[in-house]
């Protein structure tokens, strides 16, 4: 991360998970890193989606006099132990939208208000991991329902917050990340395991494309591999 001020802070949110633990492991080995602190539902502070609360304590907690040059939202949710993304109408349920909206839109929004103000002036970038089943344009295959649009809304949450932000903090890049078919639990009833990159690979791309991104760029929805995305 050359273009983050050295020594730099860091914050992976959705720690737990494969790709935020492996953000975690790689930020702790770039040079330049200070420290890297990980978040989820049992660390310390925890962070819980459900718990809008805990958003906001996390905040205050780890924003006590310390500024952050990079923060990843890295969690998300496509399917649960009760349910898997919707192949057609009949499918929707109201509990599943609300689970994998809460997982993939409120809580990221909850982050942009109460993270955004612990950006460091100098230079700082805020990724939220989205995908590219997420862009309205380039839905070709259909189904998925609640993940799609779940996607498609915290783009736009990115995207305004991004203008806001803009007007304060100018040095400040706000981008919706498609991290490509990673092999996690979330793609593993989709071959993850066959057709997924192994996670530390998708992590370093990313990091690349987060590295070259500039204020100009700030609200863009991008892929592992620096290409914008349609929204």
């Amino acid at each position: 991360m050359n273009s983050l001020p050295h020594p730099f802070h860091a914050l992976v949110i959705g720690a737990s998970g494969t790709i935020g633990a492996a953000f975690v492991n790689l930020l702790g080995d770039t040079p330049g890193c200070a420290a890297v602190h990980g978040l989820h539902r049992h660390s310390t502070p925890p962070i819980d989606f459900a718990d809008e609360h805990s958003v906001a304590e996390a905040a205050r907690i780890l924003g006590d006099g310390r500024r952050y040059h990079l923060i990843v939202n890295a969690a998300g949710l496509l399917h649960g132990d009760d349910f898997m993304p919707e192949k057609r109408l009949a499918d929707l349920d109201y509990a599943q939208m609300q689970a994998t909206f809460q997982a993939n839109t409120f809580g990221p929004a909850l982050v942009l208000r109460h993270f955004v103000p612990l950006l460091a002036g100098e230079r700082a970038i805020m990724a939220m991991l989205s995908a590219k089943v997420g862009s309205i344009g380039d839905n070709r295959l259909g189904g998925w329902y609640s993940y799609r649009a779940s996607k498609a809304a915290l783009n736009m949450l990115v995207r305004t917050a991004a203008i806001e932000v803009a007007r304060s903090q100018k040095n400040s890049v706000l981008v919706a990340l498609h991290p490509g078919t990673v092999n996690s639990r979330l793609s593993q009833p989709f071959r993850g395991e066959t057709i997924g990159r192994q996670a530390q690979d998708a992590v370093a791309d990313m990091l690349r494309v987060l590295d070259a991104l500039t204020p100009a760029d700030s609200g863009s929805f991008r892929s592992y591999n620096g290409a914008e995305l349609p929204w």
